[in-house]
């Protein structure tokens, strides 16, 4: 029998039910004959919506589930554990219902702005606490109920990252839309009833920046929950009419540093850290050609929480370059004596970190950063992990047959996809050369590129 959706239900398809991925060998659910493609039904009496409603129910070390196997047959069954043992049971999926889809209208938002062929993965647009909480995912809360504000404080369910972008709530109805009352609203329930927040802002020019910014970090100051604020900059394509600068311009970024900097102290004085971080971009924008010089320091990011924010990666980047100086030299000198020269491809956000790295080091002429314009998407997207297959094969076709080209691995999804639905073995037909994927870590892609070339 062919496993079911984690969303149907046998009998009432709109009734959620969690299907078993995978069963671990000598578990509790194994010896209770449990198999993938078998649904959860109901825990202890309770239906599952999600993994958290699992967890919480599944918390003592006796649990009666009722089920519904792969053959079709329901029933009950208790199982018992050891005090710390595992159930043995993974999902298909983290939540059982559906994923609560986004009901804003976001000037800023980034999936309305894709190519009308963008795959459908692309342009979901989810607003659903739970895979804040999971996951890491920024929400509005503009779509949260009373029961789901109840559940979280009640079980405590903290961090959660929250979209708050301007506490004047003027600028906040026109940056998000008719419900963004709401989000305000049930946010202030969550911090007053103990959950903890990490917030951002998407900074768009004229909208929400100077004084407005301002403003919205003095607002978030006062609320001791909202433990940090990440300030990110608007992202715009060319698939869009809205937009045509955010802050690529030297004066617009060093405004932004200028003005957050004041807070940043204050925050470090009083609490002992920064408080409110900038992305890279505005660093690198502010310093165009000496960035490296203005970066704040690794002290600063603390323990890089928000690198998957955009905060903290060059100086990651950098730290670990550093960290490499012998196998750099090692590399150099593998790299002169096979007369190699390797390009490695990166978004053109990369112009002053990355390959200004290359161009300081002994691998000078030898590992050289290929810098792709992203033509796909066009506007100011530069950054290295939206690069599409179709700009890195124009872009590599006049590379020498005796040279090497290598792609980080961050361009491709899960399924060894491009945004642009390509695959490595598209871009290299495409472009006619061959390209080998490699580590985005510093240690790695040193490593690969030595093997790549040796071998």
């Amino acid at each position: 029998m062919t496993p079911k959706s984690i969303h149907e239900y046998p009998g009432d398809p709109a009734r959620p039910a969690a299907c078993i991925l995978e069963v671990e060998e000598g578990s509790p659910a194994d010896d209770a004959g449990f198999t993938p493609g078998c649904l959860i039904t109901e825990v202890n009496g309770h239906i599952l919506r999600d993994v958290l409603d699992w967890q919480w129910y599944s918390a003592e070390d006796e649990v009666e589930l009722s089920y519904v196997d792969t053959e079709g047959d329901s029933g009950t069954v208790v199982l018992e554990r050891e005090e710390g043992e595992s159930w043995g049971i993974t999902f298909d999926g983290a939540v059982f219902d559906g994923i609560r889809t986004c009901r804003n209208a976001c000037v800023f938002c980034f999936m309305r702005q894709l190519p009308e062929d963008a795959r459908g993965s692309l342009v979901l647009r989810d607003d659903d606490w739970r895979l804040s909480f999971l996951q890491g995912n920024f929400v509005t809360l503009t779509n949260l109920s009373d029961e789901d504000a109840q559940t979280i404080i009640e079980r405590n369910i903290s961090p959660l990252r929250v979209s708050l972008h301007a506490a004047d709530p003027d600028v906040r109805r026109k940056m998000i839309g008719k419900h963004a009352p709401h989000g305000i609203a049930m946010l202030e329930r969550l911090l007053e009833g103990g959950v903890r927040v990490h917030a951002q802002i998407v900074l768009c020019p004229g909208i929400n920046d100077g004084n407005e910014l301002k403003k919205t970090l003095a607002w978030a100051y006062t609320h001791p929950g909202i433990e940090n604020v990440g300030i990110v900059p608007l992202g715009f394509t060319k698939h869009q009419t809205r937009f045509d600068k955010s802050y690529n311009e030297s004066e617009d970024a060093l405004a932004v540093v200028e003005a957050v900097e004041p807070f940043q102290r204050y925050a470090l004085d009083e609490r002992g850290y920064p408080w409110v971080y900038l992305a890279d971009e505005f660093y690198c924008n502010a310093y165009p050609g000496d960035v490296l010089r203005h970066l704040p320091p690794a002290s600063h990011y603390g323990d890089f929480s928000m690198f998957e924010d955009g905060i903290g990666i060059v100086r990651s980047q950098v730290m670990e370059w550093q960290d490499c100086s012998e196998e750099i030299e090692h590399l150099a000198r593998v790299l002169d004596e096979e007369d190699a020269r390797v390009y490695y491809v990166l978004g053109e956000a990369q112009r002053d970190c990355m390959a200004a790295l290359f161009d300081e080091s002994p691998l000078k002429g030898r590992l050289v950063a290929l810098l792709v314009r992203n033509e796909h998407f066009g506007g100011n997207v530069d950054v290295t992990g939206l690069l599409c297959g179709g700009d890195v094969a124009h872009a590599i076709r006049g590379v020498s047959a005796h040279d090497f080209v290598v792609l980080p691995r961050i361009m491709f999804n899960a399924d060894g996809y491009t945004l642009d639905d390509m695959t490595v073995d598209d871009i290299r037909d495409t472009a006619g050369i061959p390209v080998t994927v490699v580590s985005c870590s510093v240690p790695e892609y040193l490593k690969e590129i030595e093997e790549l070339v040796t071998g």
